[in-house]
């Protein structure tokens, strides 16, 4: 099993959002960097974990527990030319920009990047590194562990 930190803006996709959307499971449309990406096509499978993080916001941090909820797929907005993700140089035949589905499983309280800071366990969480600005990053088992402990107070299943 993997873990991931997965980042969305919360007036595109915020947790209550997928909460509130059937089976509380939303795509996760709109990713359109290439390693983002590729983490969805080569590493990520249904059933991991995942760290659901507000970005772009007034306290930015993490908001959820979710799992991946399906294998990649073509993501139907690089198609849309009404779309802000509209890629043109997309074909149907030949996609670039590939999306999974989330489960989230619970709402946290916000685990905010300066808390995270903090923790010197977690100083190598990609997340916290400078300059690192992808939506999309692998969380180790030891930081899964210790985020989870932060959130509630329990270990991962």
């Amino acid at each position: 099993m993997n873990y991931w930190l997965m980042k969305s803006e919360p007036a595109e996709c915020s947790v209550d959002d997928a909460l509130a959307a059937p089976k509380a499971t939303v795509p996760w449309v709109g990713v359109r960097n290439y390693q983002a990406r590729n983490f969805m096509r080569d590493a990520m499978q249904v059933g991991d974990g995942v760290l659901f993080y507000h970005s772009s916001c007034a306290e930015p941090g993490i908001v959820g527990i979710a799992r991946v909820a399906s294998a990649p797929y073509p993501d139907p907005t690089q198609f849309d030319p009404g779309s802000p993700y509209f890629d043109p140089k997309s074909k149907p035949d030949e996609p670039r920009w590939l999306l999974v589905d989330i489960e989230v499983l619970r709402k946290t309280r916000n685990l905010t990047l300066p808390e995270l800071r903090t923790d010197l366990a977690l100083e190598d969480l990609v997340v916290l590194r400078k300059g690192n600005r992808l939506s999309i990053t692998p969380v180790e088992a030891r930081h899964w562990q210790i985020i989870l402990k932060r959130l509630e107070g329990v270990s991962a299943g």
